[in-house]
């Protein structure tokens, strides 16, 4: 286990480069201590969804049908998680990262990886602490010899209080079936409870969906603590997912990503749900950045 510290006296964050380049904490110093911003976790953990936060690459969520269609020839993806039906989230969350170079404020690693099915590519991330924010950066390039459709995203858990609010504009969400695969795509308008065009608490229930439509900019609000959370993402994540598994779970999850469960195999083709078509050599680049203020 090797994790490594980055401390600017008002924001740190612990991440691990050998568990998929994840976090295992980002607090924030408030009245003289410490904040969980992201849910706090065993530093040792070596269960990458035991995390604070974790990468989405080479494509986020579940992949059906043993894998996907892509200019006339089928791409197999092997099942990676133990309990998972489904191709999960990719390979980059779990793979060994190497750091690249490190400061006290700042951090880069890199992967190269031969997989999952005919991926083969090149990812770096970056992690900043800038004042009392965090900036997250990932890009990743194709280096297999055709072109292939990716995505990208990240999987942070924020702390979840009773009144922790979410404002995340959004004009669908997909809904989910038992498996986690998408049901069916509705108007937001439809679903009142998880309509975060306005701050609203988290629904009192499981919640797992795919909201699309957003422009990149939410909030979150903890009054109790007296702490919020400006997330800004860019142009490509244009998605995000909402997770949390009941009203007393201590965190939910807002993932930014490119693209709902299951792009690869949804009606239309891969770009119309946001997967980005890769030649060989090509990139695709997000970066979030999660600002706190009292």
């Amino acid at each position: 286990m090797t994790a490594i510290e980055l401390n600017n006296g008002t924001a740190r964050i612990v991440v691990r480069p050998d568990l998929g380049a994840g976090l295992t904490a980002f607090d924030v110093r408030q009245g003289g201590g410490w904040q969980a911003i992201l849910r706090k976790v065993d530093p040792a953990t070596a269960h990458p969804f035991a995390l604070s936060n974790i990468l989405l690459v080479p494509f986020s969520g579940r992949v059906s049908g043993g894998g996907f269609s892509f200019d006339g020839t089928f791409h197999a993806l092997p099942r990676n998680v133990e309990a998972e039906k489904y191709p999960l989230h990719g390979n980059g969350f779990s793979a060994n990262w190497d750091v690249i170079s490190q400061s006290a404020d700042a951090i880069t690693l890199s992967l190269s990886s031969e997989g999952p099915g005919p991926f083969r590519y090149d990812a770096t991330m970056s992690y900043r602490l800038e004042g009392i924010g965090l900036v997250m950066a990932l890009s990743v390039v194709n280096r297999a010899k055709i072109r292939l459709p990716y995505g990208a995203g990240f999987h942070p858990w924020f702390v979840r209080d009773a009144d922790t609010t979410l404002s995340a504009p959004a004009r669908g969400v997909w809904l989910e079936q038992p498996d986690h695969l998408p049901k069916a795509y509705e108007p937001i308008a439809a679903h009142t409870d998880m309509d975060f065009n306005q701050p609203r608490l988290l629904p009192a229930r499981w919640i797992n969906n795919w909201f699309d439509g957003w422009d990149g900019e939410a909030r979150i609000e903890w009054p109790a603590r007296g702490l919020a959370a400006e997330v800004t993402a860019s142009q490509a994540l244009r998605h995000y997912v909402v997770f949390s598994p009941a009203a007393d779970a201590d965190f939910f999850c807002f993932e930014p990503v490119t693209h709902p469960v299951d792009a690869f195999n949804l009606p239309g083709t891969a770009e119309d749900h946001g997967l980005k078509i890769l030649a060989p050599g090509e990139a695709l680049a997000v970066e979030t950045r999660i600002t706190v203020t009292a």
